[in-house]
Order: structure tokens, then C-alpha cells, then sequence
């Protein structure tokens, strides 16, 4: 009967409390011992410290440049427009709807691969100078947004 479902023995553990008196058996210091860094709140080294050796990340060679304002486009080539109907005004938020793109990202950018035989309004974050040429000559119109 569903009423007498039962979690298996041992699934189910109780969760230790702490500091609740000295016949708890971890009472007083809550089992962290007597004093000194790791006894405090918040204490402990900072991760990769090794007991003041050279830690791993410092002993390894730094090469290049992370730039953290990096901006990833979603790409979209000229060939995936050509499902959209002439005259068509073709957005981000479209592109997603007709499952041409995933996600957004930081934005949407056209590139030329392909060849386009549509005549579209393409609205986009970034064209390459190729793409933006080869949808003018298509009869279309980009805006950049």
C-alpha cells in the first residue's frame, strides 16, 4: 500500500548538530578542536594555499591576455536566411523564434557565408562588410541595432 511506502534502512541519515552539549560528543567546540585558524568562523587558508609552499598556479609559466569585456555574437551566415520569405524583417528575437539561433548572447552578427537570394530587412548587432554588401545587392536593407 502507498501508505506503508518506507525509505530504505540507512537511506536516511540524520544530520549531525553541532556544539549541543559535552555528552553529544560535539559539544562545546563543535568538533573543530581547541583554538587556531581552522576553529574560527570564517577560518580556514584560502583556497590553493599549500602550507606555504609555492602553490601550483604561481609555479606555472602566465602567457596571453584574457580580456574579460569580451563579447561572443551569435553567428548567422547569409545561407540560414534564405528560409525567411521575401520581404521579410529578420530580427534577433525572430531568429531565435524560427530556431536559426539558440541563444543570443551578447548579440547577433551576419557573416557572408553563403550566398542570399532574398530580398530581407536584416536587423543585427554587427555585419561583416561582405555580408552587409551582399544583402544591398540582394535588394535588402540592413540596420544595425
Amino acid at each position: 500500500m502507498l501508505n506503508e511506502l518506507r525509505p530504505v534502512e540507512g537511506a536516511r541519515k540524520k544530520r549531525k548538530r553541532l556544539g549541543r552539549g559535552p555528552g553529544s560528543g560535539t559539544g562545546m567546540t563543535s568538533g573543530k578542536g581547541d583554538k587556531g585558524q581552522l576553529a574560527r568562523s570564517g577560518g580556514g587558508p584560502r583556497p590553493g594555499f599549500e602550507g606555504g609552499q609555492l602553490p601550483f598556479f604561481q609555479s606555472i609559466p602566465k602567457r596571453g591576455f584574457k580580456n574579460v569585456n569580451r563579447k561572443e555574437y551569435a553567428v548567422v551566415n547569409l545561407s540560414d536566411l534564405n528560409l525567411f520569405n521575401d520581404g521579410e524583417v529578420v530580427t534577433p528575437e525572430v531568429l531565435v523564434a524560427r530556431n536559426v539561433l539558440k541563444k543570443l548572447k551578447s548579440g547577433v552578427k551576419v557573416l557572408a557565408n553563403g550566398t542570399l537570394e532574398k530580398k530581407l530587412t536584416v536587423k543585427a548587432n554587427v555585419f561583416s562588410k561582405a555580408a552587409e554588401a551582399a544583402i544591398t545587392k540582394a535588394g535588402g536593407t540592413v540596420e544595425v541595432i
